[in-house]
């Protein structure tokens, strides 16, 4: 089954919400904590500034979303989230390369995140995306640290930032097959111009 790569869209903002609590209880279940707050709702989050691309596969329905802010001229991806009955055919992989080349498009040459070292699906998945470990140096970066430690999210393992280049790839948007069989350009890709306050880095599930 094939899958294109494009940007959210107003139809799609339930099912983001709905797909992020679903993904969410992985984590949960990994790491027991006492308490988890619910993902932001899918309009939430398409009020941030940046832009948020789904995985919509043949039969129409989304089996992911990754959401990738833009603030003080830093990219930086928020949020990456796979149904649970949708893991393990490439989506997040997919849809982490889609938000490199989205950025790129945008005139970024690097994109970070913020995640757990020790989960197998954060940093070591992403470690095999091109990401590698980065110091907080920005303002931007500081403060996710400081939300993150007011969150109590650093008693569940280490959080770590990392970062990769962005290439350019030649392509707008993608479409990519099972397992990556094949790539090629289905539509335009337009800026998003919504504005908004960032949401602290939380989560990553691939």
């Amino acid at each position: 089954m094939a899958a294109s790569i494009r940007l959210a869209r107003a139809r799609d903002l339930d099912a983001i919400e709905k797909i992020e609590n679903d993904a969410d209880r992985l984590l949960i279940n990994k790491l027991k904590p006492d308490d988890w707050a619910a993902a932001p709702t899918g309009a939430a989050r398409a009020s941030e500034p940046g832009f948020i691309l789904v995985a919509e596969l043949d039969d129409g329905h989304v089996a992911g979303f990754v959401h990738v802010l833009e603030v003080d001229g830093i990219c930086h991806l928020e949020q990456l989230s796979v149904a649970p009955g949708d893991t393990r055919q490439g989506w997040g992989r997919a849809l982490v390369e889609a938000a490199k080349i989205q950025a790129q498009k945008r005139g970024y040459h690097r994109i970070s995140l913020r995640t757990y070292a020790d989960i197998p699906w954060n940093a070591p998945f992403y470690a095999s995306a091109g990401f590698v470990e980065a110091k907080p140096t920005t303002q931007f970066h500081r403060t996710l640290v400081g939300i993150e430690r007011e969150l109590g999210l650093d008693r569940y393992g280490r959080r770590m930032q990392m970062v990769a280049q962005v290439e350019a790839p030649g392509l707008e948007d993608v479409r990519f097959t099972e397992r990556f069989g094949s790539a090629r350009p289905v539509e335009k890709v337009h800026r998003n111009g919504a504005v908004g306050l960032a949401i602290p880095g939380k989560r990553q599930i691939a």
